[in-house]
This record gives C-alpha cells, structure tokens and sequence, in this order.
C-alpha cells in the first residue's frame, strides 16, 4: 500500500513540475502588447538553458531580457561574440504582466542596426 503512496506523490510532483515549466517557457505570463526599450547591456549569457540579457534601461532600471531557445537564439544569428557589455540594443518584445517584474521576452533585438529575430512569426510590422 505504501509504494501507492508514493507513486501518487511523486505523479503529483511531476505534473506540477511540468505545470511550472510550460507556464514560463510559454508566452501566458507576458503581455499580448509588444513593447520596445533602448537599453545598454550589462550582462551576456548565451549558454543553455535559457539566453538571456541583463539590460539598463533610459531611466537606470535593470531588466531581464528572455531570448529564444538556445537553438532559435543560435538561429536569428545571436551567437557568441555578437553582443558585449556595454553596447546599446533596441529590444523588441512582451513584457511580464507583473508589472513589479523586471522582466521581457524579446522577439527582436536591434544591436549596431542589425536585427535578430528569434520570434519573427510574433512581430507586429
């Protein structure tokens, strides 16, 4: 009777993980709007599992810009050694629907005129 136990706990677990994780992978926790911020980057991190930047925005606030996949990031040519700290970008993309959260999921980034589109089927021309 106890291994009934402990499959439904550990069913339980596991649902409510993958629960987790589709919520942040999807687009649920973002604002349907686009929005667009100039900023200056702070920090690069390319590496799986999640690319992202940290960013200083016209009025001094950090952010959290969530890029593509590792391979849609790989993809719209945002590879290593394309973006250093201290450049300046345009970041197109949604942000988080908790406004107290820092946070963006870009869909384009603009760096020296040059775009990356990691979420080109998603951009409102």
């Amino acid at each position: 009777m106890r291994w009934i136990y402990a499959v439904v706990i550990t069913l339980g677990f596991l649902v409510g993980l993958v629960s987790v994780a589709a919520a942040h992978h999807g687009w649920a926790w973002a604002e349907a709007e686009e929005s667009t911020m100039d900023a200056v980057i702070e920090e690069v991190t390319i590496a799986p599992p999640h690319p992202s930047l940290k960013v200083r925005d016209a009025e001094g606030v950090v952010w959290e810009i969530e890029l593509g996949n590792p391979a849609r990031t790989q993809r719209a040519g945002f590879v290593e050694g394309v973006a250093a700290v201290g450049d300046s970008v345009v970041i197109l993309g949604n942000r988080s629907l908790d406004a107290e959260e820092r946070v963006m999921k870009a869909v384009r980034i603009t760096l020296a005129g040059q775009q990356y589109d990691f979420y080109p089927e998603r951009i409102d021309e």
